[in-house]
């Protein structure tokens, strides 16, 4: 071989003496073969596919840019150069003797190559990205190899004259212009027509180097620096990376591959039949068989249960399984694969470093060895690193997108999924188990995606590990190996104690939370009782046990921290001991320690990544389980609709039977109707008779049995239970339709949402919360139907939509939509009903009775038969009538007086739909006054201003002022007040604990390195075996002193943040507790809870951690750089540049991630929240025929949250290549400048800063990771912090005592007192001046907002005076703390709020009674008998808000709680929607002859029940205008009187109802 190639250089081609010399140089003939063919032959193996583009594009060509320019002319410079030298050959030829054959080769190779390059510069004109990632690694390769040619040419002309002038000049031109296009391919070239993508997203333009280091990313961050990211400013992603495009490929491979797995279940249930015994088809002929399977296919839905039913009724029903990684893996192939390529790269580079070590060592260590060699070492050295961490960032980049594809196809999956699942399997799960599916188990599937190649690289580098380190150390090793297979199970078994632990701790925070949520749901009673300490009692105790199980914890973790910080030291201490004592001859030098110490740091991560890997790939599958479960499930079988054109039937059900499960009993049976086009038809009948599951059948959403319907023409569909979505109200009503507001304007006139639009603060363009929390029902049910109204379809299905209504808002909804002469008289419409009055209207009557039609015909016909109908009529006739009367008498008041508590949003309670009712009733007789009170109502002058100016946000449109989110940098005062919770002397310690430790870490390397250099001293001798016990001695406790120093730390640290957590959540409390009502209207509870949930979470487990693994990395980091510079002190000059670079680049990136992490946070709940929204709404989007629309929405929505998540991930990989190149640095520094000293160093000490700096790297990463955690979590610190500086409400008690048994007499007196909710709204009540004598019986009425329960507000302080002053029982009561003035007085609240505990605590929370007195107040209440019924008696327990007891029963607990304080002045806050009659009744007169010596002020809203107080007052925005007794008011033609005319009362008489 050689041979051959001198003859074709004509010189020598390879001499090893060449090398052994200090000036040491390559043969020429080497330099002019080898090294231009190796970057040439490269490069001919790919460039060709660089070419296609060109041949098979339809694309058109992008234009010219300069950056195309520079590189064709280049490039044709380099063709020029190439000719000019085979030009020159063919002279010298001609002139003289033969030429080596090279002479004409080269140049020819390269005449072709550069053509080829101009070729594939005009081929990336077809592409999106124009730079070629083959040509930049052809130049780098090619330059690389050029510089050893370089260097033998300038050391040759510095020696002697140059023999070939034209050659040497020619080389450098060369050189020279492919270093100019290096350089120049290193920019990214964008075309003008692809500047608009390459602004959506930079990537597509980017070039080849700015793709490999990230570099596109970095305006980015400079932007994230600048200001908060808002999600807008986030790029865009690519149209592959969109979750369109990623569900269609999967839903392909899903497809086929669950085709498959469908065929084995197939033949597993098969199987299972033949087992069993299935006489069914034993011995046929093959052909049958394949009939019957095709038939089984067919049937399998039919047969799915019959069959199923003997495995159904024990095991759970079988489902294809097994197919879903196959269809991920199909679909995510070439992004596997990939990562594969560059992971494979990575780990071989891993075991390059310590081998190039040992190297260096040797270099160091001999005298005589050449100067270039150590230089080389440097050199790869630093070159292997950069390599690594390019393909590690480049691998993890493509395992991260690769989680969060994964993630966005199945969330696509599961979402199309529950657009079409049928009937029996939506039942299988709930709509929290398909969130759970949606938001855990994909989020499970791209925690795993990120680490699935772990699977196969940690046994990979295990293994080695293992080998690499046999060679240095031979048998030896299994001593290390043992220790570190030993630590594993003691790990787990800490792992597995400390898991109890946290599920223990679990069921705390649950009861903690639950005990939270009630409070702050019923902080208003607890206010008006005085209750308060109570609870925090009961909070602190559950509190003091978590905390007890957390430290408990903090101490498991310690140890476990511990044992993981031993586990270095005493792996090599084992080996290393072992070593030395199994022979004399065996000697540690520096070689083989510091070499098997960077092994050992290899082996690491792969032990501690594989069991943390495998128990995700166990959780996986689990979540593999459930999700297969789910997207095999059935699908809806409409088969049954048809919709053929039959004239003269909009509807036709032909023998009709459906079930709501296949083979369920049949819900509806044996229907045949016929529904002609444009008729009304009535559908009625007893409970339960099955009106609903005729309406379901219709939709398609049962199980079809036999028969079949015809529909003709589009639907629409009202629910029995409104859906509403959390959009605006206009957007509810349109619902994706086109608007015409002419028509718009009509459906909401008609369907008598004018009023509701007055109240709301923003119109139609209020935003509605989820479920439509602040409608009220009835407002929500005419939203909901003129959804269905405007959508302008064939046939209308009504399922009861006047149910939640009014009667007479029912009335008019009839006559102007439903009716003969609504809006809708042409339209086809069904409607379900229970209400008899609009029967006689319509056209059709269907009776249903158990499923069958039993009757049907026209009002007349059905009356005269007297068949069922007939009976339903006058069962129910009566009740309505009872009903139409009662109704009169309330309504009346219901629709001004309806008074919703006065300090919380009006929209947010029922009864402000009855607004409307009387707005239509006499809008003429009274002009109505809205107050701009509490949250919402604001006057109408401000409304028509508003619809002059709508960009301004009107003052309550939102219903609740938005959540701080925190931006920009943390404060450091968080940090100083969370040390100060921990206490100043813990953290001292703590830090000094840490600081013991790396300075025995510091000890124990400086002695390996010194035991290391005996080996160069006893050279020759046998070693003194007292010095080397002595050596393994020290090493040893020197490596346990470490290890001791480090559990101190982590044990103190723990106490340390149990007492900061107590603080912090002790403050909370109390605070929260101390604040005024006004903060709990406008402040969401969701918001308050998670402060008690997620931050003080964060303030127990995560920050503790989080300082925790800050300080170890940083002092880790110092340590290294000490040693580094122990051992060349010159390396402390590199220190500062790397760390000005490396403190930049972190705080650039710190903030801009900070603030990807919060908008994925906030893009990430729309996702679940209107997910949940269409699982609820499912029938009325299917019957609509929105899925597309939907899925479309859900797309979008999950694009915005990806971006984000996209953009984090590439902000993460961007730090992290940065700050690898600043371990790449220290490396090489480190590295060089132990080549430079290289006399004066002991090999121990070269080894020690080298293994070091190697292992730098990896913590600078970690150092960056846990700065901006604990800035994520000390945001927890902040916000605990903001609600514990709420302004408070005047404090508990005050100096100034009432006096003992005060009040006495009950006298109320008024001064002029004015009051008003929050400062920058206007006055409730206007100088309200009265006197209310002892024991007098006092009745306030008023309309809504007239503000009669602000005044009980008043009396207890729930709101503070604007001026004025009220005394009872000649004590000011602004001047006595709030509990004595609260536990003086009793109210019966409006609605009854029960706490979690038992009936006694409920009655008694503070235990001041005895259990006689107790059981005297139930007696009273009419309850005695129901508790001494129940088995645990007073100790029986309440369950959530009372959930156990009926309302009524609620009711009479409230009212024993105000028997048993007895106090003097009873305020009466009377309920109106909560009671039966029969209740009303026994409290009315349990409050007459048990308060009758007190002062009793009820607050009306139906008239009945005051007209046998002594006086009235009658209050009109916020003033008194009548107060006399009930038949003065009467006689005077007054507000009352005309009040009790419109509740039927006429004379005093008719007190009791």
């Amino acid at each position: 071989m050689s041979a051959a190639l001198e003859k074709f250089c004509g010189s020598v081609f390879w001499n090893d003496s060449y090398l052994a010399r200090p000036d040491a140089d390559l043969p020429v003939c080497f330099q002019q073969t080898v090294l231009v063919w190796v970057p040439l032959g490269v490069f001919w193996i790919l460039a060709p596919w660089q070419l296609l583009p060109m041949c098979k594009s339809r694309a058109k060509k992008s234009s010219v840019t300069i950056l195309y320019i520079m590189k064709q002319i280049l490039a044709t410079l380099l063709v020029l150069t190439a000719v000019a030298e085979l030009a020159l050959t063919f002279v010298e030829d001609a002139e003289q003797e033969a030429v080596p054959a090279v002479q004409y080769t080269n140049p020819s190779l390269y005449i072709a190559t550069w053509i080829m390059v101009l070729l594939t510069h005009e081929a990336r004109r077809f592409c999106l990205s124009r730079d070629s990632g083959v040509l930049f690694v052809f130049w780098t390769l090619s330059l690389l190899c050029g510089i050893l040619p370089f260097q033998s040419l300038v050391r040759k002309a510095l020696q002697e004259p140059i023999s070939d002038l034209p050659r040497f000049i020619l080389f450098f031109i060369s050189y020279g212009l492919q270093l100019l296009l290096f350089i120049v391919s290193g920019f990214s070239d964008v075309a003008p027509e692809t500047k608009e993508i390459g602004k959506k997203n930079p990537k597509v333009t980017a070039s080849f180097l700015s793709s490999i280091t990230f570099e596109w990313y970095s305006s980015m961050v400079f932007k994230g620096y600048r200001k908060p990211l808002e999600i807008e400013d986030v790029w865009e992603l690519q149209d592959k990376d969109k979750t369109q495009a990623l569900y269609t490929a999967f839903e392909k491979n899903m497809k086929t591959v669950m085709r498959k797995a469908q065929a084995k279940l197939e033949k597993r249930k098969r199987k299972k039949r033949h087992r069993e015994g299935d006489p069914d088809h034993g011995n046929m002929s093959k052909a049958q068989s394949q009939d019957i399977l095709v038939l089984e296919e067919k049937q399998t839905k039919k047969k799915k249960k019959k069959k199923g039913d003997s495995e159904d009724s024990g095991a759970p029903k079988d489902y294809p399984r097994g197919w879903l990684m196959k269809a991920l893996a199909k679909t995510f192939r070439q992004n596997l694969l990939l990562a594969v390529a560059f992971k494979v790269v990575h780990d071989a580079l891993v075991f390059v470093s310590p081998q190039l070590l040992k190297l260096l060592i040797a270099f160091v260590s001999d005298e005589d060895s050449f100067a270039w060699r150590g230089y080389l070492y440097a050199i790869l050295l630093f070159l292997t690193a950069l390599i690594q961490s390019l393909c590690l960032q480049q691998h993890f980049s493509l395992c991260f997108q690769l989680g969060i594809n994964v993630r966005a196809s199945l969330i696509a999956a599961i979402y199309k999924k529950s657009l079409t699942m049928s009937g029996a399997t939506r039942k299988e799960s709930t709509v929290g188990e398909t969130v759970n599916l949606m938001s855990a188990d994909a989020q499970r599937f791209m925690d795993m995606a990120n680490f699935v190649h772990q699977l196969w690289s940690s046994p990979l580098q295990i293994i080695l590990s293992v080998v690499f380190l046999w060679a240095e150390l031979g048998p030896s090793v299994l001593a290390g190996l043992a220790v570190m297979v030993l630590l594993i199970p003691i790990n787990a078994f800490l792992v597995s104690k400390a898991k109890t632990i946290q599920e223990r701790n679990m069921k705390n925070k649950d009861e903690r939370m639950k005990i939270m949520t009630e409070i702050l749901n019923g902080i208003k009673i607890l206010k008006l009782f005085a209750w308060e300490p109570s609870f925090e009692k009961r909070i602190n105790e559950i509190r003091g046990r978590e905390l007890k199980n957390l430290v408990n914890f903090s101490s498991l973790q310690a140890v476990s921290i511990f044992v993981f910080t031993c586990a270095p030291v005493l792996v090599s201490l084992a080996s290393f001991a072992v070593y030395v004592l199994v022979d004399e001859n065996n000697i540690l030098d520096a070689q083989k320690a510091f070499t098997s110490i960077s092994l050992f740091n290899v082996l690491r991560f792969p032990m501690a990544m594989l069991p943390m890997v495998l128990s995700t790939l166990v959780q996986t599958k689990v979540s593999t389980q459930r999700l297969e479960r789910y997207l095999s499930g059935e699908d809806l079988d409409t088969s049954a609709i048809h919709h053929n054109p039959i004239a003269g039937s909009a509807v036709r059900f032909s023998e009709a039977t459906f079930a709501w499960e296949q083979d369920g009993n049949a819900a509806i049976r044996d229907v045949t109707l016929d529904i002609a086009p444009g008729s009304l038809v009535a559908v009625v009948g007893a409970v339960g008779s099955g009106k609903s599951s005729l309406v379901s059948a219709m939709l398609g959403e049962m199980e079809n049995i036999k028969g079949h319907i015809n529909i003709q023409g589009s639907l629409a569909y009202v629910p029995q239970q409104a859906w509403i979505q959390n959009a605006t109200l206009k957007d509810n009503i349109i619902f994706g339709s086109e608007l015409d507001e002419a028509r718009y304007q009509q459906v909401i006139k008609a369907c008598a949402l004018l009023p509701d639009l007055e109240l709301l603060p923003a119109g139609d363009q209020t935003e509605i919360g989820e479920k439509g929390i602040n409608l009220s029902g009835g407002q929500k049910q005419r939203v909901s139907l003129a959804r269905a109204v405007y959508s302008n379809a064939d046939i209308y299905i009504l399922d009861d939509p006047l149910s939640a209504v009014d009667a007479h808002v029912g009335k008019y909804l009839f006559e102007q939509v439903l009716g003969p002469k609504g809006l809708l008289q042409n339209k086809t419409r069904i409607l379900v009903t229970h209400s008899i009055s609009f029967l006689p209207q319509v056209d059709n009557i269907v009776v249903l009775a158990a499923g069958a039609v039993s009757e049907h015909g026209s009002y007349s016909t059905l009356l005269a038969n007297k068949g069922a109908f007939a009976q339903f009529l006058n069962l129910y006739g009566n009740q309505e009538e009872d009903d139409s009367e009662k109704n009169t008498a309330a309504v009346a008041l219901a629709g001004d007086e309806e008074e919703t508590d006065d300090d919380v949003d009006p929209c947010l309670e029922e009864g402000s739909d009855d607004v409307v009712t009387m707005t239509l009733k006499r809008e003429a007789s009274i002009q109505r006054r809205k107050l701009s009170r509490s949250l919402s109502k604001r006057s109408t002058r401000s409304w028509k201003k508003a619809q002059e100016e709508p960009p301004k946000k009107l003052k309550g449109q939102q219903l609740i002022e938005k959540e701080a989110v925190e931006t920009g940098r943390v404060k450091f005062s968080m940090y100083v007040r969370y040390l100060r919770a921990v206490g100043w002397c813990f953290s001292f310690w703590i830090v000094m604990g840490y600081v013991g430790q790396y300075v025995a870490y510091v000890g124990t390397n400086l002695w390996l390195s010194a035991w290391t250099d005996d080996a160069k001293h006893y050279e020759n001798q046998t070693y003194p075996t007292h010095l080397r016990d002595e050596r393994i001695g020290v090493f040893g406790a020197l490596g346990v002193s470490q290890a001791l120093f480090l559990l101190m730390a982590t044990l103190l640290s723990a106490r340390g943040a149990m007492r900061a957590s107590r603080i912090m959540h002790q403050q909370l409390l109390s605070n929260i507790l101390r604040v005024p009502m006004s903060f709990f209207d406008t402040t969401p509870t969701g918001r308050i809870v998670n402060r008690f949930a997620k931050d003080i979470f964060t303030v127990d487990e995560t920050i503790p951690m989080s300082f925790r693994s800050w300080l170890n990395c940083f002092m880790a980091i110092i340590s290294t750089l000490l040693v580094i510079c122990l051992a060349t002190p010159f390396f402390a000059l590199v220190i500062i540049p790397l760390s000005v670079f490396y403190y930049f680049v972190l705080r650039f990136y710190v903030s801009t991630s900070r603030q990807l992490r919060r908008l994925d946070s906030v893009t990430r709940s729309p996702i679940y929240s209107h997910f949940g929204e269409t699982v609820s709404g499912l029938s009325v989007i299917r019957a609509y025929g929105h899925q597309e629309r939907f899925l479309k929405q859900n797309e979008t929505t999950m694009d915005i949250n990806q971006k984000s998540v996209y953009s984090w991930i590439i902000s993460n990989r961007w730090l992290a290549i940065r700050l690898e190149f600043v371990g790449s640095l220290v490396v090489f520094f480190s590295a060089l400048l132990a080549v430079i000293s290289k006399g004066t160093l002991e090999g121990g000490i070269v080894g020690l800063s080298v293994s070091s700096a190697l292992n730098v790297t990896q913590t600078l990463n970690w150092l960056v990771r846990t700065s901006s955690e604990l800035e994520t979590n000390i945001v927890a610190v902040e916000r605990v912090h903001e609600y514990t500086k709420v302004k408070n409400e005047a404090p508990w008690v005050t100096k100034t005592r009432p006096p003992r048994g005060w009040p006495s007499k009950g006298e109320i007196q008024f001064v002029d007192y004015k009051v008003r909710y929050r400062p920058e709204l206007d006055l409730v009540l206007h100088g309200i001046t009265c006197d209310i004598g002892s024991t007098e019986k006092v009745g306030v009425v008023g309309r809504t907002g007239a503000g009669k329960s602000s005044l009980t507000n008043c009396l207890f302080r729930l709101l503070e005076a604007a001026g004025g002053k009220i005394i009872i029982d000649g004590v000011d009561i602004a001047t006595i703390g709030l509990h004595d003035l609260r536990k003086s007085l009793t109210i019966i609240p409006q609605d009854p709020v029960l706490f979690t505990g038992t009936l006694r605590m409920n009655l008694d929370p503070f235990d001041q009674y005895s259990d006689e007195e107790v059981w005297k107040a139930l007696e009273l209440a009419h309850l005695k008998t129901y508790v001494q019924g129940l088995p645990e008696g007073l100790l029986h327990l309440v369950s959530e808000g009372g959930e156990n007891l009926s309302v009524g029963q609620r009711q009479l607990v409230c009212l024993a709680r105000a028997l048993l304080r007895k106090a003097k002045i009873l305020i009466l806050d009377e309920a109106t929607a909560a009671v039966d009659l029969e209740t009303d009744h026994l409290i009315q007169t349990t409050i007459r002859s048990e308060f009758a010596d007190c002062t009793v002020l009820t607050i009306a809203h139906r008239l009945h029940t005051i007209m046998d107080s002594n006086r009235v007052m009658v209050l009109q925005a916020g003033q008194i205008v009548e107060f006399d007794s009930p038949e003065e008011l009467l006689l005077k033609q007054g507000i009352f009187s005309s009040m009790a005319k419109d509740a039927g009362i006429t004379t005093t008489e008719i007190t009791v109802l």
